[in-house]
């Protein structure tokens, strides 16, 4: 079995949240990212792509129904969301064969 990857969190923007000690959250666009990596989840390169890293917000904390560090994010990116994991209101279901061959 493999274990589950913690995703951390690239964005297009930045903010402080000054009610939260002047923490540094995403903002704008948001993309899946693993530490250690120089790219996005979907293949996006971090420096060429002008994304910031965020290392210390984890994935499911930037999805808006978490309520969590989503207050400006704008846009979450859907190929890093099928990919890391996404589950809520306007979430696709899992594909599923609906009639196999034999």
């Amino acid at each position: 079995m493999g274990r589950a990857k913690n995703y951390a969190v690239a964005a297009s923007g930045q903010w402080t949240d000054e009610e939260e000690g002047r923490r540094r959250l995403p903002s704008g666009e948001v993309h899946a990212w693993e530490p250690g990596m120089n790219q996005t989840v979907c293949g996006l390169s971090l420096s060429r792509s002008q994304l910031s890293r965020f290392a210390g917000v984890r994935w499911p904390d930037i999805l808006p129904e978490s309520g969590g560090a989503a207050d400006r994010v704008q846009r979450v990116c859907p190929r890093c969301a099928s990919v890391a994991g996404r589950r809520g209101a306007d979430a696709r279901p899992r594909w599923q064969r609906v009639d196999p061959r034999p």
